[in-house]
């Protein structure tokens, strides 16, 4: 595009060289097989086209000459306000491209592509997108596109004749038919046979190439119909017809397929556009047959010819009638249907047309033949199903609940079915037997479950597990002649009764912590258990009885040979005894550790004065340490 004048020099096409195909497409649109939209991606300016063109290519805005690939023409020429700012052609996609091409000054050639080989004796339409971007007065642009055969044969060219110049931008779609002939390899060229200057601006998107394909209509016994019905086991033949469009096919070639749910395959032999399909006791399901048209050079190539929308024999399946299998009284029936179109059941004072009706609350009565009567796309079948209804379950157990001791075991016994399941299974001998042996470790309530095959009921045992007790008392304990010492037994788990032996001394042989005074050595058994003979639990506690300790309050070592020491009775008896004996001012005069020593009244060798002494004595960890007062007299 040029602003200043320009000299516009006008080239005429000479359409005497041009071989125009004027014949009217037959048949209908398919789908584009060729789409040229120039890609897309993040840029605003995208790849070069390469030889695709005789323009050169900027990634900038394109003067005379140029061409971009661009996302829109936002800021193209703005500053002379010429352009229209658009964006790609195509909707809903925002990183499309298109070109942007600012005629040449020599014109030449737009866009020219090789195209993907084309069906031989297919009509197409040849399709683009052209939007003039000049906004002003000045050149319009007159494009030709051109259909021709690598050899330069042309097949079609179209003109778009002078694209206005608007003041608002409008993308309008030129297209046109042609026929390819044997030669299936063409190119596309979009000439622009006119001169760069003011205007002639353009921006293309979009071509697309797409085969009218035949329209065909399809009869099943000469009704214009696809799908047809049969009963299953029952016979039938069916013409199934395929017409392609009058005329679309100069050399038709036609080929029946079938499909049993495999895919689809040739029909050998079946190359008519009818095919008669015959079935003799056929099984349930679906048949599809189809016709395949093309030329007869195209049979074998997907691309080139056309299918026929399926023809579907449906078998239907006969009447199916089952039920839930055998009731116990009391409990519901259930029938079931195949699915159909209608229903009808009949049976022992019953009748329903629900598909899978309930009967609630079975009796005897019930039982017995239950007949079902289905429609199902024409095909009225029958088939019967047989209900059982059978007594319930009466369970009978040895026991509902039993005691036993911890070890021991006790046989289980149910009765009044043909199977048994215990649970939970620990302890149990055999969990599916009807007697087994329990041996639980702790108390455990066993559920049976029984059944007669079709009828099931649950009862439960309870086995309560007397264990052993774990009886405890505590040490053994020492005590002096006339003390007392209380006995702390202790019993863990259960038990019916607890006895002492002996109960001598006890202050209460019927408590767990009685008071015990023996005058002598003795050993105490605390023993508790069950009335019913299960071993019993029991521990002992020995107690020793020392001497009694007699502590004298005063002596006289005077040599008379009468209380001339300080002496304890019973304090032989321990062997590791400390005694400290103290004056009135706290000072230790005697001290004796290890077996007891008597006292003369002594320190250090010389007698000590008449006087009060004080005295501290501790016989062992057993024993609480005495203390007291020593009235020494000379």
């Amino acid at each position: 595009m040029r602003i200043e004048n320009t000299i516009i020099i006008s080239l005429f096409l000479i359409l005497s060289s041009i071989k125009l195909f004027g014949q009217e497409p037959s048949g209908i649109l398919g789908e584009p097989v060729v789409n040229i939209d120039f890609n897309r991606g993040s840029t605003i300016f995208g790849p070069s086209i390469g030889n695709l063109t005789t323009y050169k290519y900027i990634a900038d805005t394109p003067n005379d000459g140029e061409y971009a690939i661009a996302k829109n023409t936002i800021g193209m020429y703005t500053e002379f306000d010429v352009w229209h700012q658009i964006t790609n052609h195509t909707p809903n996609d925002p990183d499309g491209y298109m070109m942007i091409a600012n005629a040449s000054i020599d014109p030449g050639i737009v866009y020219q592509t090789s195209l993907p080989s084309l069906c031989p004796g297919t009509t197409y339409k040849f399709a683009a997108w052209i939007l003039n971007l000049f906004n002003q007065v000045g050149l319009q642009p007159n494009i030709t596109f051109q259909i021709e055969t690598k050899t330069g044969e042309i097949l079609k060219a179209y003109s778009t004749s002078h694209i206005p110049n608007e003041p608002t931008p409008r993308w309008l779609n030129y297209a046109t038919t042609f026929r390819v002939g044997n030669e299936t390899d063409l190119v596309l060229k979009i000439i622009n046979y006119g001169r760069g200057g003011s205007g002639n601006d353009i921006a293309i998107d979009d071509i697309t190439f797409t085969p009218y394909i035949p329209i065909v209509s399809q009869k099943i016994n000469d009704k214009v119909e696809t799908i047809a019905y049969l009963c299953e086991d029952a016979g039938g033949s069916y013409q199934l017809e395929a017409n392609v469009s009058p005329n679309y096919y100069i050399n038709p070639k036609y080929q029946w397929q079938t499909n049993t749910g495999s895919g689809w395959s040739n029909i050998i032999g079946a190359e008519k556009i009818s095919y008669t399909a015959t079935f003799t006791n056929p099984k349930p399901g679906t048949y599809q047959y189809r016709l395949i048209a093309a030329e007869a050079g195209n049979i074998n190539t997907d691309a080139c010819r056309t299918i026929s929308a399926p023809f579907s024999i449906i078998v239907n399946t006969k009447a199916k009638a089952q039920n839930s299998g055998t009731v116990c009284i009391g409990q519901t029936i259930q029938l079931f249907a195949a699915v159909a179109d209608s229903y009808k059941w009949i049976g022992p004072g019953y009748s329903s047309t629900d598909k899978d009706p309930i009967l609630v609350n079975a009796t005897k009565e019930m039982a017995g033949d239950y007949i079902l009567m289905a429609t199902k796309n024409g095909c009225l079948t029958s088939d019967t199903t047989t209900v059982l209804v059978v007594d319930p379950v009466s369970i009978i157990t040895n026991v509902s609940k039993v005691t036993i001791c911890e070890g021991n075991s006790v046989e289980l016994i149910a009765s009044g079915g043909t199977s048994y399941q215990w649970s939970p299974t620990e302890g149990l001998s055999d969990p599916y037997s009807s007697q087994p042996i329990a041996s639980p470790k702790n108390n455990t309530i066993y559920r049976v479950m029984v059944s007669n095959g079709s009828c099931t009921e649950y009862a439960d045992v309870n086995v309560l597990v007397n264990k052993i007790p774990i009886v405890s008392i505590g040490n053994d304990v020492k005590i002096v002649a006339g003390q007392s010492t209380k006995l702390t037994g202790k019993i863990t788990g259960d038990y019916q009764y607890f006895h002492w032996t002996p109960s001598n001394y006890l202050d209460d042989p019927e408590s767990l912590t009685p008071t015990a005074t023996p005058p002598t050595d003795i050993k105490y058994t605390l023993t508790a258990g069950f009335q019913n003979g299960c071993a019993v639990g029991s521990d002992d506690v020995a107690i020793e009885v020392l001497p009694k300790i007699i502590v004298p309050n005063s002596f006289s070592p005077n040599g008379d040979g009468i209380n001339d020491t300080w002496n304890i009775e019973g304090a032989k008896s321990f062997p590791q005894v400390t005694v400290k004996i103290l004056n009135r001012n706290g000072q230790l005069v005697f001290e004796s550790k290890g077996p007891f020593k008597p006292w003369d009244g002594k320190l250090n060798g010389k007698d000590l004065p008449s006087a009060v002494y004080y005295y501290s004595i501790h016989f062992n960890n057993n024993f609480q340490a005495l203390s007291g007062w020593i009235n020494l007299l000379l």
